[in-house]
């Protein structure tokens, strides 16, 4: 733990309603703010009859689908986002440290209910093409996961500065490390 901190590192995912009954999660206050490279918006949405998650970083809008979610993977839902948050970052390329980068402040994960209407609405936009990109290549558990993630990365979006998210994503590490 950083001695400079007075709370443990922390990933901060502010769900929607439907997400968090699915999880079964109290909509709490948080026991810290959250700093920009740990926040995270998170939504489920159903594609032929299979449920799918969607995960959002509030800064730079790089998302993350996870498709064909069970109950048991909402029990252990912490666990399935750090390890497809590792999986898809390992997939577009980024060099090692930066991958730590979140990988420690993901340690620990908080949700709690949504608070940017922006970021909502990226994510609607972004399942939008998802969805379509999954019926396309035969369904959720036919799909190639990595190109998936990546194509919807790939997508331009108006709310941020470097209109794709993956190259926003890489800018904001860079400027981590300075």
């Amino acid at each position: 733990m950083n001695p400079i901190q007075e709370f443990p590192i922390m990933a901060i995912i502010r769900c929607t309603k439907k997400l968090l009954s699915e999880l079964k999660a109290k909509n709490g206050e948080l026991s810290q703010t959250p700093n920009d490279l740990n926040s995270w918006h998170a939504n489920i949405f159903l594609v032929e009859r299979r449920k799918c998650a969607i995960f959002s970083h509030d800064r730079t809008l790089y998302s993350f689908i996870v498709p064909g979610l069970t109950k048991p993977d909402f029990q252990n839902f912490e666990e399935i986002f750090r390890q497809r948050l590792f999986k898809s970052l390992l997939a577009e390329g980024l060099p090692q440290k930066h991958i730590e980068f979140f990988l420690e402040d993901n340690r620990n994960i908080e949700f709690t209910k949504t608070n940017n209407r922006s970021v909502l609405g990226s994510m609607n936009e972004l399942v939008f093409h998802a969805k379509y990109q999954i019926s396309a290549e035969g369904g959720p558990l036919n799909v190639d996961i990595g190109k998936l993630n990546h194509y919807i990365n790939q997508i331009p979006m108006s709310a941020i500065d470097e209109i794709f998210s993956i190259y926003e994503l890489k800018k904001f590490l860079e400027g981590l490390e300075k």
